[in-house]
């Protein structure tokens, strides 16, 4: 006797917008110093993007390969390529405002360019700011970790497993709620990292021209001057080489 056929839970993929919350609809007092807005945008509308290609898979079949494109789509790789995205976009920002920033502030003191390139920001330090801004992605990666054991059971799960069902599409709501708690946390970071490099762009602003150079080449000068001007007022007496050349 032939076991019956499993007959499989068609996969939906929940309205994800709403979960979303600010990083549609920003709710701030002020704009982060560096203009992220954009980034911002470009991160909502890849993850409804994504969620709009898991429900066309989910409506053109309903067999194993097409399931399948709904939790690739819909999955961990998909999630974290968006988020990584958003984070190394914001972080090389962040790194030209703060060279830009160096920069004008260099130019404003007269500092020479050889010098100026020494406090821009080099690549490790560009590194460290995309990790920075990445720290508060911690509750969405775990988030992904749920999304990814609940996809695993709804992608076998019948249609007597609701349950299955329904815990993957809560999963998927609490990721876009965790990437929303993330995005706040690198617009915090943002401002934080202005506030880090402040000091470094402080001491770029309070440098002044050596005086030494002009002290080693103008007071001999000065005092030179003044001992010629004594000699051709005859308040001192010349030297007999310099007599012979005045026709003293």
């Amino acid at each position: 006797m032939n076991p019956p056929m499993k007959l499989l839970m068609p996969l939906r993929v929940p309205e994800l917008a709403p979960s979303l919350g600010r990083i549609i609809v920003p709710r701030r007092l002020f704009d982060p110093w560096v203009p992220v807005d954009d980034i911002r945008e470009e991160l909502a509308t890849r993850v409804l993007e994504l969620a709009g290609e898991g429900r066309a898979a989910a409506a053109r079949d309903a067999d194993g390969q097409a399931r399948a494109r709904v939790l690739e789509v819909t999955g961990r790789r998909a999630w974290t390529a968006a988020w990584d995205h958003a984070v190394r976009r914001a972080a090389t920002r962040v790194g030209d405002a703060l060279d830009a920033e160096i920069t004008r502030t260099a130019r404003q003191v007269r500092m020479p360019r050889h010098r100026s390139r020494r406090h821009l920001l080099s690549k490790a330090e560009k590194r460290a700011i995309v990790a920075r801004l990445g720290t508060g992605g911690g509750t969405f990666v775990a988030a992904l970790d749920e999304l990814e054991s609940a996809g695993a059971l709804a992608a076998d799960a019948s249609v007597l497993e609701k349950d299955a069902h329904a815990a993957w599409q809560e999963a998927l709501r609490t990721v876009a709620r965790r990437l929303e708690a993330a995005w706040l946390a690198l617009e915090v970071e943002v401002d934080a990292e202005r506030e880090r490099w402040a000091p470094e762009i402080d001491r770029v602003a309070a440098w002044r021209h050596a005086l030494w150079p002009a002290v080693v080449v103008w007071v001999p000068l000065a005092v030179l001057l003044l001992w010629l001007g004594l000699v051709l007022g005859g308040y001192v007496p010349a030297p007999a080489w310099l007599a012979a050349q005045l026709g003293f």
